[in-house]
């Protein structure tokens, strides 16, 4: 596997699990809707730009993987586990919707066309991280999972949706024009940045999460 793209899969996965952990924690505790804002702003742009900056499929569930392991030393409180689990499952998802999109980007010139994009797949990656969620955390937790349960609540599930989604055809236009920028670095600054980058974002979450232990 080339060099720069595990150097990619490495930042984007920290800085998408730092997120989560810093950003996301301090959403839900000012009572905010993090997972929504979470998914909306920041799982969209960590996965969208690094997919249409390599043009890499499979680099996504790499991302979601380093994610998930970080949010899983969160310091705070929370159910960490299902958050692990949507993070996954956000990236298996993104893989799935952009396999195909990703091998032909004359498609995305539209406005219209990556308004669209954006609230499909951020709909997408939303309602079906929350209920794989909702199917494996009771699993892995030896509770057992019961479908009436996730049927009592599912209409819930997919309205919620609707708010990461508008959130997500907002921000696509910004992040495909982003991805036009050539920010081409050279790998005597881009292996270093990216080493140090993606240390800081362990050593903070995990220092911070043995502290409290």
């Amino acid at each position: 596997m080339d060099k720069r793209l595990i150097a990619g899969i490495l930042i984007f996965g920290s800085l998408w699990g730092f997120s989560e952990v810093i950003i996301g924690s301090t959403l839900s505790n000012l009572g905010l809707p993090s997972g929504a804002m979470m998914t909306g702003f920041f799982a969209i742009f960590f996965l969208l730009i690094s997919r249409l900056t390599f043009r890499q499929p499979g680099m996504q569930l790499g991302m979601g993987l380093i994610a998930a392991t970080l949010r899983m030393f969160n310091p705070l409180m929370g159910c960490h586990i299902c958050s692990a689990i949507a993070i996954m499952a956000e990236a298996m998802v993104f893989e799935i919707i952009w396999y195909y999109l990703s091998f032909d980007f004359e498609k995305h010139k539209n406005l219209t066309v990556q308004i669209s994009l954006g609230i499909f797949t951020v709909y997408s990656l939303y309602v079906s991280g929350y209920i794989i969620t909702q199917i494996l955390t009771p699993v892995v937790d030896g509770t057992g999972f019961y479908f009436g349960n996730l049927m009592a609540i599912l209409p819930k599930i997919l309205s919620n949706g609707l708010l990461p989604a508008f959130i997500g055809g907002a921000i696509t236009p910004a992040i495909i024009m982003l991805s036009k920028i050539d920010l081409t670095i050279k790998d005597r600054i881009y292996y270093p940045t990216t080493l140090i980058t993606s240390t800081f974002c362990w050593i903070t979450v995990v220092g911070s999460w043995l502290m409290v232990g």
